[in-house]
């Protein structure tokens, strides 16, 4: 396993082991050590899993307290997924990075704890499974419109599904 560092501090991109054969292939999908060794100390605490249509876009989501890191991975189809730095005394607050995850190419994006997140569906569908560090809390639930000028996402849908929920989501700058 190995993991690539994303030019918004604490955002990675990680690469599991695959191993193939004539049978299909198996990879470890979590592992506590090996995380540990690529710097994420980070406990996990709940997992989900969505099942979305082509063209649907969910987020950008964020939990306030105690904030939520993730760990994104797309097993079936394929989404573009997005991390926004909301870090107001980051350097790089507002800038977002986006990165293709599919279950062709098997890699997982992990945000920290300060960033919002959401991703739309390449393919007919995808599902898309992530670790959570803490509990889901409506109560501390938030989001940012996933269509702020000033942070100037580049979805690649013209004409995304959306909840209403997202549909009323404030600006972040």
């Amino acid at each position: 396993m190995k993991s690539e560092k994303c030019e918004l501090e604490g955002l990675l991109i990680i690469y599991p082991d695959v191993f193939p054969d004539p049978r299909g292939w198996f990879y470890e999908s979590y592992n506590i050590d090996k995380f540990k060794a690529l710097g994420i100390d980070t406990v996990f605490v709940q997992d989900n899993h969505s099942r979305s249509v082509k063209n649907t876009l969910r987020g950008l989501h964020y939990q306030k307290n105690p904030g939520q890191a993730k760990l994104v991975r797309c097993t079936c189809g394929k989404i573009w997924d997005v991390a926004v730095d909301i870090r107001k005394d980051s350097p790089t607050f507002g800038k977002w990075h986006a990165e293709e995850l599919s279950e062709d190419n098997n890699k997982f994006l992990y945000i920290p704890i300060g960033f919002a997140h959401g991703f739309c569906v390449l393919s007919d569908f995808a599902e898309v499974q992530y670790k959570c560090s803490s509990v889901y809390n409506g109560a501390e639930e938030a989001g940012y419109a996933w269509d702020d000028p000033k942070i100037g996402i580049k979805w690649p849908v013209s004409d995304p599904v959306l909840s209403n929920r997202d549909l009323q989501n404030p600006t972040l700058l």
